[in-house]
């Protein structure tokens, strides 16, 4: 046998291995599946792939805390560059006394609450999106700060699971200017 054919019958049998002990609960291959998945997500920056890397190495060595904060970092740098694809023009017709000449503006700021909620008035996202983001944002605090809040693998790979997925609806949504702020021919 060949070094070629030795080395794709040893990936193939790594593969297969992780498929198999994917099916158990607490096994870090677990992991190995997530990662596949992300790999098909070609929707984060270079900057936001890094982030979310890092938050499956944080998996990968048990670190399920950091993991929580890298994920969100990924998933909260990925819904501010949305808020901000048109010139961060919504927000600043949904809030106008916000200081919105540019995304870092915002994020300087604005607490990462506030812009979930202002995702909703632009359109990005549904009241349930909203209060769903809000507790994945008080996950991420309570592993960012002192708690007594501990994840497991479990926990967390749903979590970075449940970023992902969000990740894909925002890509299907667009801004719109709230209407309330919009000045037609009518109105002046």
């Amino acid at each position: 046998m060949d070094l070629q054919r030795l080395t794709e019958s040893v990936r193939s049998f790594e593969a297969e291995a992780h498929v198999i002990f994917g099916a158990h609960e607490a096994a870090p291959s677990r992991v190995v599946v997530l990662s596949e998945t992300y790999e098909q997500l070609g929707l984060l920056s270079i900057s936001q792939d890094e982030l979310m890397r890092q938050a499956l190495r944080c998996v990968e060595h048990e670190l399920f805390r950091a993991a929580h904060v890298m994920a969100w970092a990924a998933f909260i740098d990925h819904f501010e560059e949305q808020l901000a694809v048109d010139g961060i023009k919504a927000v600043a017709a949904a809030r106008p006394k916000w200081p919105t000449t540019s995304i870092e503006d915002l994020r300087e700021s604005v607490p990462e609450r506030q812009l979930i909620e202002v995702g909703r008035d632009v359109g990005l996202l549904t009241k349930n999106d909203v209060k769903a983001l809000i507790g994945l944002l008080n996950k991420r605090n309570e592993c960012a700060h002192p708690s007594a809040y501990d994840p497991a693998l479990n926990e967390t790979l749903g979590y970075v699971s449940e970023l992902l997925q969000r990740i894909k609806k925002l890509a299907n949504r667009s801004i719109k200017i709230p209407s309330s702020n919009v000045v037609t021919a009518q109105t002046r």
